[in-house]
């Protein structure tokens, strides 16, 4: 007499549903979404005077760019923002950073804010915004 060894469904079954939850485990986790780390601040005085002068400041990073450059950009009662400076490009894992001197011209709410730029070599032409700071206001009187 013969033996045969018994491949029933259920052996054939396990297999298959054990190969076929690894497979829905790895697209799972490799289409889960990828979140750059990093952050801008800004600080600027809440109030100045007329015709003196006072500093706005930023500092920022992004891990999304192999280098980044810090924008500071400001308006004064309208809604187009206008660059006032930015800071050196910096490899990513360095921190960038741009400071102004502003010289307050005359009464009213000034408003700056700071953009993070992501650039792919120290001279790219084409940076890509990646972060942008909540706007500060300083109110001149």
């Amino acid at each position: 007499m013969t033996r045969t060894k018994k491949s029933g469904m259920k052996t054939r079954g396990g297999r298959v549903a054990v190969i076929g939850a690894l497979g829905l485990a790895s697209v799972t986790l490799a289409a889960g979404p990828a979140f750059a780390k990093g952050g801008v601040d800004i600080t600027a005085p809440p109030t100045a005077q007329v015709g003196k002068t006072f500093t706005v400041a930023a500092h920022g990073d992004d891990d999304a760019a192999g280098y980044l450059r810090l924008c500071l950009e400001g308006r004064s009662g309208g809604p187009a923002w206008h660059r006032v400076t930015c800071g050196a490009v910096v490899p990513t894992g360095t921190e960038a950073q741009a400071t102004a001197q502003v010289k307050a011209a005359q009464r009213g709410a000034l408003e700056y804010r700071a953009i993070v730029y992501g650039l792919t070599s120290p001279t790219d032409r084409n940076p890509v915004r990646e972060r942008t700071s909540a706007p500060v206001t300083v109110d001149v009187r």
